[in-house]
């Protein structure tokens, strides 16, 4: 069969645009494998706040979920454009050895682009793990301190509570603060906490996406040789992060910089080859770190997603323009509750409100069916709270453009405007 020109007018591959992106069609409609070489989707921006700003096209929703979240459209398209043949090597990321230099390529690339956002130092080992967050839950104790060792655990959510607990199979951890008793809607002074001058390490989730309260500033442990462990999962990427205060750094990918299925570990190595006897071989640390990520068949996909959100978050200028732009989608967000006269309310301390999970309930209850129904109507989707907490949550990652936010905030003032 003739190669159909990607060129052509009639080519499937060319049949709907918007603005400047190229949609493609199923890939079960190419009828010949092409050459990657002769199209391609560029992840670059012709002005600085494209990538973010940008209006979603017509097509797609904006998608409010805490995770599975939104991804950047270009690095859609471009993953959409290389996922028959990516560059000119005959197969798909999904069909590769990991083995081969192809997929070696690949997660060194989106190792070195990570490095290079957070100005990771090179005595901290990047790991691209499975199992979520969730498992580090167990690994973190497993790698970090024998049975019988004291470890603090500051509790600000749900998730640093779950954390805790799983805690407890392996080691001898303490709630050293805990926000439950006020619904966890703030992060405690520093001062007044009892650390445990013996405790291994002190954890903390940096961000806790269900309450949407996130730490501006870090706590330090109180025994010299402990090191702080934060899971990151909602504000990886967000905004600087000086890694070196830090032990440990982990955070699923589904929130910020891919799709579900990897987990980012980043450890200091002197850290490494302490593990408990019963630490299973997929939870040990120093296997993974010896092995570059590839002692067992990673995700690979999904790194290959991660590699393309870093690459697009370079070109943005990195993560402190990231976090401007974060500042600016969040502080539109919240002023609007606040100035809706309670008609909406966030419970979260304003000096620890969250940029990336903004909660908020009605003052009239039995209209947040309703708030949810019209939304979707607008195309706006996933904006229901945890089952947990109830309300609403709005979820506005990087990948959030403005444009998401602005509508949303229209939305609330004409909803206001019919039911206040």
């Amino acid at each position: 069969m003739a190669a159909t020109s990607l060129n052509a007018p009639n080519s499937p591959l060319l049949q709907k645009t918007h603005q400047t992106h190229v949609f493609l069609k199923p890939i079960s409609t190419i009828p010949c494998q092409t050459s990657a070489k002769r199209f391609c989707i560029s992840c670059s921006a012709t002005t600085q706040d494209r990538l973010s700003v940008q209006s979603q096209s017509q097509d797609r929703v904006f998608n409010f979920a805490a995770g599975p979240a939104t991804l950047p459209e270009n690095v859609l398209l471009k993953a959409q454009s290389e996922l028959y043949n990516w560059h000119g090597s005959g197969m798909s990321v999904m069909e590769m050895s990991h083995r081969g230099k192809d997929f070696r390529s690949i997660i060194e690339k989106a190792e070195a682009d990570l490095r290079s956002l957070l100005n990771i130092p090179e005595n901290y080992a990047v790991l691209f793990l499975q199992g979520g967050a969730t498992t580090q839950f167990a690994a973190v104790p497993l790698n970090l301190c024998a049975p019988g060792d004291s470890v603090d655990y500051l509790v600000t959510g749900s998730w640093g509570d779950k954390a805790f607990k799983e805690a407890k199979k392996y080691c001898n951890p303490k709630v050293i603060w805990s926000g439950k008793s006020e619904n966890y809607v703030r992060v405690p002074s520093f001062d007044g906490l009892e650390l445990n001058p013996n405790a291994k390490y002190l954890h903390i989730c940096a961000n806790e996406t269900i309450y949407g309260v996130e730490f501006k500033d870090y706590p330090v442990p109180c025994n010299p040789n402990g090191v702080l462990v934060a899971d990151m999962s909602s504000n990886f990427c967000s905004k600087p992060v000086d890694v070196t205060k830090f032990g440990l750094i982990y955070a699923g990918a589904q929130k910020n910089v891919g799709p579900s299925g990897v987990c980012i570990v980043i450890v200091r190595k002197d850290l490494l080859g302490n593990a408990q006897e019963i630490t299973p071989v997929m939870l040990d640390y120093k296997i993974h770190a010896d092995n570059n990520s590839l002692y067992n068949t990673p995700p690979c996909y999904g790194i290959y997603m991660c590699g393309l959100v870093f690459e697009d978050l370079l070109k943005q200028g990195g993560l402190e323009e990231v976090e401007k732009k974060n500042h600016k989608k969040a502080g539109i967000l919240y002023n609007a509750i606040d100035e809706s006269k309670g008609f909406y309310r966030c419970p979260v301390e304003k000096s620890v409100r969250s940029m990336m999970n903004v909660p908020f309930t009605l003052e009239k209850s039995e209209l947040e069916a309703e708030f949810l129904k019209e939304a979707e109507k607008e195309k706006m989707v996933q904006l229901k709270g945890h089952r947990s907490v109830g309300g609403m949550r709005a979820s506005i990652y990087n990948a959030m453009p403005l444009a998401g936010v602005e509508k949303l905030v229209a939305f609330m003032k004409d909803f206001q405007a019919k039911h206040a």
